[in-house]
């Protein structure tokens, strides 16, 4: 699946993020507990430094929280970075992050300065939310739709913090197929600009292989279907999507299962673990290995072919 959608604020955004990042303390990065490799900013990894950073995992209500915890452990192991599961059922949660700022950057007070935060987040993961309950007062427009933000605010938390919030942003080239998909499945990425069907097949087969019994118990089925195209059929048996003469109408049966399982009517799930992010990773590698082996051979024929016409020539 190739994703055709990058606004082109997207792209004002990644540019004020460098601009700002020299003069910023403390980074918060709200990622989606049910991704959480796939909805990190390979921008910030690049651009981080030595900056402290804390990696909110919102929506983990919606999560295994097995898997949550595993990906806390595994991204703390990197230096100066610290995690917070939260979800808006427990806004109290999300105000630690104001005592957590202060204590990964706790020289600020003898500065006499108020500390910069940046915060940043990829679309529809439920950053304006999160900057609402900081803020106790409603200052980022919110909605199930991405890219609701379009624009950079400066918001004063207390007394001592300066909290800057960037639109929601993804990256122009998602190298990891996998991760494109994930994306996709949760509504990081406008339904516009997705094949609602295949998005849904790679999510049923996710599933029909690591949360059976929540498919059985969400669709009522009596069994298991062997593959993920038996399943939407199932599904559109069970639930009326039909067309004259029996048809299933699969993209019909696709939409509901994508908007249930956002809605977390599936259950609790995580679509990716640490284990699988590093493979993937291996994965990743070998096709930039393949892609620049292909343009040397490109570029060695290019130049074959130039010599031979100049040879030519004389």
């Amino acid at each position: 699946m190739q994703i055709q959608w990058y606004p082109g604020h997207m792209c004002k955004a990644g540019k004020e993020i460098k601009d700002m990042l020299p003069n910023v303390d403390v980074i918060i990065e709200v990622i989606d507990a049910r991704i959480p490799f796939s909805s990190q900013n390979p921008l910030l990894a690049e651009l981080r430094g030595n900056k402290p950073c804390i990696k909110v995992f919102t929506k983990s209500d919606l999560a295994d929280a097995d898997v949550t915890a595993q990906w806390q452990a595994y991204l703390e192991q990197e230096h100066d970075v610290k995690t917070l599961a939260v979800t808006t059922d427990h806004p109290e949660k999300i105000r630690q992050l104001i005592d957590l700022c202060h204590k990964m950057y706790p020289n600020v007070s003898a500065a006499n300065k108020r500390t910069q935060v940046l915060i940043m987040g990829i679309p529809n993961v439920g950053k304006s939310t999160l900057i609402n309950i900081l803020a106790e007062r409603i200052i980022a427009k919110t909605g199930n739709e991405p890219a609701i933000t379009k624009g950079q605010q400066r918001i004063n938390i207390g007394e001592d913090i300066v909290l800057w919030d960037t639109p929601g942003m993804l990256w122009p080239n998602i190298e990891n197929r996998h991760s494109g998909y994930r994306l996709a499945i949760t509504g990081a990425i406008k339904d516009t600009a997705i094949d609602h069907l295949d998005v849904v097949m790679v999510a049923a087969e996710y599933l029909l292989q690591h949360y059976p019994d929540a498919l059985m118990e969400r669709f009522q089925l009596d069994t298991l279907p062997e593959n993920e195209h038996a399943l939407l059929v199932a599904i559109g048996t069970h639930r009326g999507c039909l067309r004259t003469g029996g048809a299933i109408e699969m993209d019909r049966v696709a939409k509901i299962f994508l908007t249930e399982f956002r809605a977390g009517l599936l259950g609790k799930i995580s679509l990716e673990t640490p284990d699988m992010m590093e493979q993937e990773l291996i994965e990743v590698e070998v096709i930039r290995e393949q892609k620049a082996a292909k343009k040397l051979l490109r570029k060695q024929k290019f130049i074959g072919d130039k010599t031979t016409e100049s040879k030519l020539e004389k």
